[in-house]
């Protein structure tokens, strides 16, 4: 996403608590979802109130892992990293926000990211955080749905009371919010994150790739009125 950040600085930008950001402050590296998040049917996991039902992630493919259309052949660097990301993911975000409910459990999501993870396989780096803001990073197999050991931030007390405030404020969840940015973009979600805009207000952040071209188009979904306040289409 390419917006200004406060908080804390990751690859030359600020940036919040979330899954980059955390990965410049964290030692080793990291829950009320709505129903409905996500089109998979199945037994939810326990411990996620209000966790949408979907499939068993090792047999769970998103719509990236198959992806049903040619961009043709002038693909940038950006657009054809997109489309060979996509096409190893079978689990989507919805199921990922589902597992890592389930891997740290009383917390609510404040953010997952698709990245190619180690030798080019998936993996979506999710932030999850207590009432109180501690926040944790769980990293999710992208092909096979599995959780693995949440890390504990090293957060300072300002930090941990921003983000505390960010999710008592947030009113709409990550599902929510990424259901009305695919409303305005078909295609898949590729990362989401809550953040502060600059009049105070809680966003989500919700980055679409479209399957058509493989561009990238980031919205800002008021975290409060669950509106799309801005959206930007990348051209790399």
């Amino acid at each position: 996403m390419n917006t200004k950040r406060k908080d804390l600085v990751v690859r030359g930008r600020r940036r919040p608590v979330g899954p980059r950001a955390l990965g410049a402050v964290c030692a080793v590296a990291a829950g009320a979802l709505l129903a409905g998040c996500g089109s998979g049917a199945g037994k939810s996991v326990s411990g996620a109130p209000d966790s949408p039902e979907v499939a068993s992630p090792a047999a769970a493919t998103s719509s990236g892992g198959s992806p049903n259309a040619s961009p043709g052949r002038n693909l940038t660097k950006g657009q054809r990293e997109r489309k060979e990301l996509f096409a190893k993911t079978k689990v989507d975000y919805a199921q990922v926000l589902t597992a890592a409910a389930g891997a740290v459990p009383h917390t609510k999501p404040v953010s997952t990211e698709l990245k190619g993870g180690g030798a080019g396989h998936p993996v979506w780096e999710t932030v999850m955080a207590a009432a109180d803001g501690t926040a944790h990073t769980v990293r999710i197999d992208a092909v096979t749905g599995r959780a693995g050991k949440p890390v504990a931030a090293q957060q300072k007390a300002e930090d941990r009371k921003a983000l505390a405030k960010r999710l008592r404020d947030a009113t709409v969840t990550a599902p929510m919010a990424a259901r009305t940015a695919m409303a305005k973009k078909k295609g898949d979600v590729a990362a989401i994150e809550l953040e502060s805009a600059d009049h105070g207000k809680p966003v989500w952040k919700v980055d679409v790739v479209s399957t058509s071209d493989w561009k990238k188009t980031t919205f800002d979904v008021d975290a409060k009125e669950n509106r799309i306040l801005k959206e930007h289409t990348g051209q790399d």
